[in-house]
């Protein structure tokens, strides 16, 4: 696949002559290493999403932390970076994409390394929005990088490995997470689970400067601040009282902050109109295909079914069907597995198959949400459904879902031209924070208006096998959704 036929102008996009190749089928080896760095970046990200959940309850002990200051170390991370995706992928556009990775990478090594050495909840929680802001600035890079640097079947095999790469995070983040804490090395409690970071960190600093190739976007000059401001402000205004309120009860201040949101993000949409033509910090022209605008709306109903049925899930393991914790962690293991599964044939097949993987994957893991809906409803007691009975609809979740996530991507991006992919990516990514914050918020509804935060097995099996369906409408709605991305695989080049 060549540059012109993405429809993009080498002359607005410089990489460094000494980075990987894109034209060539197979990668050299530089470029694994830059794509094995890349992939680091993001699972560093991924894996500090999830890690804290398992530590919590020695942090609690630990610092003294009250239930307010528990529920801020995981808000706290997210918020920032849900945040500042978009101006960190168009930092990237403008200053260059390896630069700002790299900029993201100190700045989240740092608060890491301050993580681990906090004593009380103040720093702690000061320190993970810090790490949040790191990772704005990493993240966006990630896909953007792969988009400009690979192409053709590298670019596929690429965009698997990603896909890879947040399956394997998907289990590996609370693993960690309770084993480094079990552990207690050298009697630090949880701390390694952030001090861990600071190698990992380093090796990202110094082999990404070495093997990942510069780009920029010429003809983007300069950052558009105004719009920085708004976009910030809008999701802010969004995405906190979704996050807070199920938990609060839903306050009148939500709605009222909900609605400025919606104001606020009217306002941006209307700026960016104006500034199509001075450098915007969303090109408003990459909604007008419908490949880039589709794959968006498809990866946040995948954020919504990631926050929706997740969460639920959990609660549903230890309440509904009374496992301790190592049993429902092992459930999750089935599922991950399954998801690399997945993953795996996504990357070995290179992107021959176009939307027709991601929407086979949707289409299985469809079947399964409603087989294992199946097997909830005639579970008539809490010790009839065993871990061992649901691994089939379980695995095969996982396999639908690792079926959809590096090829969503590769397939949505594949046509944004170089000068743009920051921005993009940046979109790209913040669509699925959006969801996981919109299906987060949905629990209330669908979940917790039945359980009432009841104990009940019944209940929470009863409210479980409604997010099933739930859960199944949203996959049937990705499905359609990608009937917006190229059918063949050669028709990204047209």
């Amino acid at each position: 696949m060549s540059s012109s036929a993405l429809g993009n102008e080498p002359q607005h996009t410089t990489l460094s002559p000494d980075g990987p190749a894109p034209h060539h089928p197979k990668m050299a080896l530089a470029a694994r290493i830059a794509l094995l760095v890349l992939l680091g970046a993001e699972l560093l990200n991924l894996l500090d999403q999830s890690v804290v959940l398992t530590a919590l309850p020695a942090i609690q002990e630990s610092t003294g932390a009250g239930p307010a200051a528990v529920q801020w170390l995981t808000t706290g991370y997210s918020l920032p970076v849900a945040v500042g995706l978009i101006t960190g992928g168009r930092l990237g556009d403008l200053f260059g994409r390896r630069r700002i990775l790299l900029i993201g990478t100190v700045i989240f090594t740092a608060a890491s390394l301050l993580c681990g050495l906090a004593a009380g909840p103040g720093v702690l929680i000061g320190a993970r929005l810090l790490q949040g802001v790191g990772v704005a600035l990493m993240i966006p890079q990630v896909l953007a990088t792969i988009h400009v640097t690979f192409d053709g079947q590298s670019r596929s095999k690429a965009f698997g490995l990603y896909g890879a790469v947040l399956s394997i995070a998907n289990v590996l983040g609370p693993v960690m997470g309770g084993l480094l804490t079990e552990a207690d090395l050298f009697g630090l409690s949880w701390r390694p689970i952030f001090l861990v970071n600071v190698p990992v960190g380093l090796a990202v600093l110094f082999l990404g400067r070495k093997f990942i190739p510069e780009s920029t976007a010429r003809k983007a000059d300069r950052l558009d601040l105004t719009g920085m401001v708004l976009s910030a402000l809008a999701i802010v205004l969004i995405v906190f009282p979704l996050s807070e309120g199920y938990l609060r009860h839903w306050p009148l201040w939500c709605f009222a902050m909900l609605a400025a949101g919606l104001l606020a993000l009217g306002v941006f949409l209307r700026h960016q109109q104006r500034k199509q033509d001075n450098a915007p910090l969303v090109p408003l022209s990459l909604f007008r295909g419908r490949q880039f605008s589709g794959g968006m709306a498809a990866q946040l109903m995948h954020g919504l079914l990631c926050g929706l049925f997740f969460m639920t899930w959990t609660l549903y393991l230890q309440r509904g069907l009374g496992m301790s914790p190592v049993h429902a962690a092992l459930a999750f293991v089935l599922l991950s597995v399954g998801e690399l599964a997945g993953a795996t044939i996504a990357a070995k097949t290179a992107g021959r198959f176009a939307r027709r993987l991601p929407q086979t994957g949707a289409l299985v893991a469809l079947a399964a949400m409603a087989a294992y809906g199946l097997q909830a409803e005639a579970d008539a007691g809490q010790a009839d459904l065993t871990l061992l009975a649901m691994t089939a609809p379980v695995v095969l979740i996982g396999f639908g879902l690792g079926m959809v996530g590096g090829p969503l991507a590769d397939l949505s991006l594949s046509r944004v031209p170089h000068e743009d992919a920051g921005a993009a990516s940046g979109l790209f990514n913040t669509a699925i924070h959006l969801g996981i914050a919109l299906g987060t918020a949905l629990t209330a509804l669908v979940f917790f208006a039945t359980t009432g935060g009841s104990p009940d097995a019944g209940l929470n099996r009863d409210a479980f096998i409604t997010v099933l369906w739930w859960a199944g409408s949203l996959l049937a709605l990705m499905w359609a959704l990608m009937f917006c991305l190229p059918k063949h695989a050669n028709s990204q080049a047209d």
